[in-house]
């Protein structure tokens, strides 16, 4: 069931899974202690994406909040994004190998992007949200959790509990609600780019 908030601004063109219309980038959390086994389901979800290969480049070091890491990944974010992920569950940066085999990897950031999509969607069936940043100290962060040099740092993310808007700063309560996105007729094409596909 598609929820009453998303339903004010989202509705598919297409019948598709619920689940993908629910996922949207809350910025609001309610303080929530996550249990290792939530969060490792999670993890468990992004194990299973699809990679040329199967080389899985995928990797996610993280830290929760209270814990004795949580300060050093805290600071790794900008402060637009510290004054709205202090009451997240958890903070998780996302790694990719840029080489298979000894070769460089065309496809790695590719296939770690499936991966972060499949924690996500699995998140909003734990009752659960997420919000994937690329603002935080890439540079600080391979020297804090010390990631080898063939790996890319990609992006963090915030875990936690849904909160209620009002905590947020008021320029940010303005935001807090499921985004659109463009018509389908704008990103598929048929035959060869700028043919579109006839979508009705």
């Amino acid at each position: 069931m598609i929820d009453s908030e998303v339903q004010k601004t989202r509705t598919p063109q297409f019948s598709i899974n619920e689940v993908l219309v629910n996922r949207w980038s809350s910025r609001s959390f309610a303080k929530y202690d996550i249990k290792d086994k939530e969060l490792f389901s999670l993890f468990e979800s992004a194990r299973w994406a699809p990679s040329a290969s199967n080389s899985q480049p995928w990797r996610f070091v993280y830290a929760k909040n209270g814990s004795s890491e949580w300060n050093g990944f805290f600071d790794l974010l900008i402060d637009f994004n510290k004054q709205w992920c202090k009451d997240a569950s958890a903070l998780v940066v996302v790694l990719s190998k840029k080489e298979h085999n000894g070769k460089p990897s065309m496809t790695h950031q590719f296939d770690t992007g499936a991966a972060w999509e499949n924690l996500a969607i699995q998140a909003v069936s734990q009752g659960l949200v997420t919000h994937a940043m690329a603002g935080f100290d890439s540079a600080k962060a391979r020297e804090t959790l010390q990631v080898p040099q063939d790996y890319d740092v990609m992006i963090m993310i915030a875990i936690g509990k849904k909160g209620q808007k009002e905590k947020l700063p008021q320029d940010l309560q303005a935001r807090e609600s499921p985004n659109t996105r463009v018509p389908l007729s704008d990103i598929v094409m048929h035959g060869k780019f700028g043919n579109k596909a006839p979508i009705s």
